[in-house]
């Protein structure tokens, strides 16, 4: 399995940016999907981007323009930077992986990290 480590979060304040890390060890050799997902109080987990191995991106409706998913192959490293931060943006978030195409089912995602807190103000 796949281990996942997020750093990079903070606090901002609304119209900022922060930009997240997840440092990925463990590849098999199989192909994964790479997402990030966020889990504010009382509301469900929810994905906001997913990259393929090809670099394909996906993205929730409500960061698409604001958020940039990518990947360092070389190091290992996911990315997730975010601009434009909004309040409804605060959460605890997430990178996962899964084996095969994005973006697939939250619960598709095997592999997931500690989580890194952002809050807006």
């Amino acid at each position: 399995h796949v281990q996942l480590v997020e750093s990079g979060g903070g606090s901002v304040e609304a119209g900022g940016s922060l930009r997240l890390s997840c440092a990925a060890s463990g590849y098999s050799g199989t192909a994964y999907c790479m997402g990030w997902f966020r889990q504010a109080p009382g509301k469900e987990r929810e994905g906001v981007a997913a990259i393929d191995s090809d670099g394909s991106t996906n993205y929730a409706d409500s960061v698409k323009g604001r958020f940039t998913i990518s990947q360092d192959k070389v190091k290992n490293i996911l990315y997730l930077q975010m601009n434009s931060l909004r309040p409804e943006d605060a959460a605890m978030y997430y990178c996962a992986a899964k084996v095969g195409s994005c973006p697939g089912k939250t619960k598709d995602y095997n592999n997931w990290g500690q989580g890194t807190q952002v809050t807006v103000s």
